[in-house]
């Protein structure tokens, strides 16, 4: 799925109450953003937005923040919300590797939807499931490890299983069949699982934790 460039992107982001402009600031108080202390769920490559912001509003004693590289779809998120106030909701515009210096130990799950694949060999360690990502996830979660992992490619969720279970991480639940899953697992749809859904494609999903 493309997205269009959005025209002033960076001046909605400039603008956007929702948009942390310096996040690296926050490290260790996002308690304070917030103006609370409750559970803090981070999206690492939240695309359009459309997931974490169902994802605030559909639990509003729950804080949410989505994380994102690209301007333009951090634009497009900021005006999917239009008009509507959502407290616990809050978007950054950086590179995930940077995790490490916008929070502490302040993060209840991490959700991956439909991340990069990067299925050649020589790619791996781009994935977000990669040991070398899952140690910078080891610096940023509060207590527990929590990570949910949605995708349609078998590569990445194969690889992801792997490396998970590698680092200790235990398996919660997992479908190879979200959509028609008999355990009606609650789920809240990405932009691409939207679409996905149409086409019937089969997506992939996995909640794992590791309680240390």
């Amino acid at each position: 799925m493309r997205y269009n460039v959005i025209k002033g992107a960076k001046d909605i982001l400039n603008n956007s109450s929702y948009v942390v402009k310096e996040p690296f600031k926050y490290k260790n108080n996002w308690n304070k953003v917030f103006k609370n202390n409750n559970p803090i769920c981070l999206e690492l490559g939240m695309g359009r937005g459309s997931f974490i912001i169902n994802m605030a509003l559909q639990n509003p004693k729950v804080n949410f923040i989505g994380l994102e590289l690209d301007e333009s779809q951090t634009a497009y998120a900021v005006n999917t919300i239009k008009g509507n106030k959502i407290d616990n909701l809050k978007m950054i515009c950086a590179d995930a590797k940077e995790i490490i210096n916008i929070f502490g130990k302040e993060i209840d799950t991490i959700y991956l939807t439909f991340s990069e694949p990067w299925p050649k060999r020589q790619d791996e360690k781009k994935r977000f499931t990669h040991e070398s990502y899952l140690r910078l996830y080891d610096r940023i979660f509060k207590k527990n490890k929590h990570i949910i992992l949605k995708t349609d490619n078998k590569i990445l969720f194969q690889s992801a299983l792997e490396s998970l279970s590698k680092y200790w991480y235990v398996f919660d639940k997992v479908s190879l069949d979200l959509h028609n899953d008999e355990r009606n697992i609650k789920n809240v749809m990405t932009d691409f699982e939207k679409q996905y859904y149409k086409e019937k494609r089969q997506i992939y999903y996995v909640d794992a934790s590791f309680k240390g």
